[in-house]
């Protein structure tokens, strides 16, 4: 018997290529799955997905795997809002595929949607089509856990977190899926805020609904978090990853920055790079020029201003004078910067990051330290995990503020960090390197993510009934 699973990813770049990356794995994995995957429009003033990227993806369709582009115009900026205004055309979409398929002589059987964090609504959806609904969790065990923690407390009226103060709070968490008090000052702003706190609370219940879910780590990466989560009263989580993109099209861009790090000796660089949405005020951009000048390393940055999101349009207008003539020789000041492809090079010694969780697995998987510098959404709880939980990432500084304009991170603190972060004989690089080589080994055959890939399809196999 052959059978279809529907993927529904949140249409922004992480999540879209992280989904991506998990329906070729599971296709892969067992020639009886074949995978449509849904590509919803983007969320108006989010992070935009690259017409020319989903455009490879339908050209990319297959019998097994096929990728299909639900067009449409939404103006309302809320996420749920968004994705319910996408039930009918999932609806629709479903609809045609079992319709299709009704007309084969050996049609594969409907075997349940897997969803983003964001698109838990469209359980609704596979309820009409009599079907299970799995979660496609992209972001880390670990918050997950924190997830279904907050969630509780909120529904026992136990959660007592006020969006006004609670970064200045000495108060703690006790999550038990992590082995150490957790600040509640380093809360991610959604799970303080009155008006995203009550979504993403529901969002969790949802997630309860679900048959399993798909996480994008691996059990050696987050062992004590996962025991516990599967231990407990959640529906079972699969550790598959860590799933990246290492084949992006885009890398060829960058290909001067590539052979001038193809120059510098091994491990020799710090590279600093923010994500798409990680911008700088011009003072800020100042304080980190003068870390990396005074740590005497050389350098790779990718720098953007915070407002407007975009590219600095005059350097020399923002950076202290004479610093790029001064630092010509052993550092590079870049906009875009192909991440995949510069932290694959030998030169790279350290990369300073906001600590997205595609950033932090991608530096597990060559080997590459970290310092965390989170700047918004999750990132200040990867940043406590990466740093304090596990021990894989350098710290900055220990609290972060969301309000980036007034909490100003001087060159000392991060003069300190990169010195830090670029010490060859660190613990940090030595755990670092061997999770790296975990990493490699859990995709392999045999390995642990290899495993919980075959036990996830032998789930969706029992819930067919």
């Amino acid at each position: 018997m052959k059978f279809e699973l529907v993927f529904i990813p949140f249409p922004g770049i992480g999540h879209l290529k992280s989904a991506v990356e998990m329906a070729k794995l599971l296709v892969n994995r067992d020639d009886r799955l074949s995978i449509t995957t849904l590509l919803l429009p983007s969320l108006p003033g989010g992070e935009d997905v690259s017409s020319a990227y989903m455009a490879s993806l339908s050209a990319a369709s297959s019998n097994r795997l096929r990728y299909e582009i639900l067009s449409g115009e939404n103006t309302d900026t809320r996420i749920p809002v968004h994705i319910a205004n996408q039930k009918p055309k999932v609806r629709l979409a479903v609809e045609k595929l079992v319709g299709d398929y009704s007309k084969l002589r050996e049609p594969p059987r409907l075997a349940g949607f897997v969803v983003d964090l964001f698109c838990t609504l469209m359980i609704d959806v596979a309820k009409e089509f009599s079907v299970p609904t799995y979660l496609f969790y992209t972001s880390s065990a670990g918050l997950l856990g924190l997830g279904f923690h907050v969630q509780t407390l909120y529904d026992e009226n136990r959660y007592e977190v006020s969006e006004s103060d609670y970064e200045e709070s000495e108060a703690v968490l006790h999550v038990p899926s992590l082995t150490r008090p957790y600040p509640v000052k380093c809360l991610p702003h959604g799970l303080a805020s009155k008006d995203w706190l009550p979504i993403l609370v529901s969002q969790a219940r949802k997630y309860r609904e679900m048959k399993g879910i798909l996480v994008n780590t691996t059990a050696e990466l987050e062992p004590y978090t996962l025991r516990v989560l599967n231990g407990g009263d959640t529906p079972p989580a699969y550790p598959v990853g860590p799933l990246l993109d290492l084949t992006s099209k885009e890398d060829n861009k960058g290909s001067d920055i590539l052979e001038w790090l193809d120059q510098q000796p091994p491990r020799s660089v710090v590279f600093l790079c923010f994500g798409s949405m990680g911008g700088f005020s011009e003072e800020q951009a100042r304080e980190i020029a003068i870390a990396l000048e005074r740590s005497g390393h050389r350098f790779l940055w990718s720098l953007r201003r915070a407002s407007p999101p975009g590219e600095f349009t005059n350097l020399e207008e923002v950076l202290p004078e004479g610093f790029l003539e001064r630092t010509k020789d052993v550092g590079k000041v870049i906009g875009w910067a192909p991440q995949v492809a510069v932290l694959g090079k030998p030169a790279v010694g350290g990369f300073v990051t906001h600590c997205g969780w595609n950033s932090a697995l991608e530096s597990l998987w060559f080997g590459v330290p970290t310092a965390a510098w989170p700047l918004y959404s999750e990132q200040k709880f990867n940043a406590f995990e990466m740093a304090e939980e596990l021990g894989l990432a350098v710290e900055i500084r220990k609290y972060w503020r969301n309000d980036r304009s007034v909490d100003l991170v001087k060159a000392e603190e991060i003069e300190r960090a990169i010195k830090c972060l670029m010490e060859q004989d660190s613990d940090v690089r030595k755990r670092v390197k061997e999770m790296s080589e975990k990493c490699h080994a859990a995709l392999m055959d045999g390995g642990s993510s290899q495993a919980a890939l075959k036990n996830f399809i032998q789930n969706v196999f029992e819930n067919l009934g």
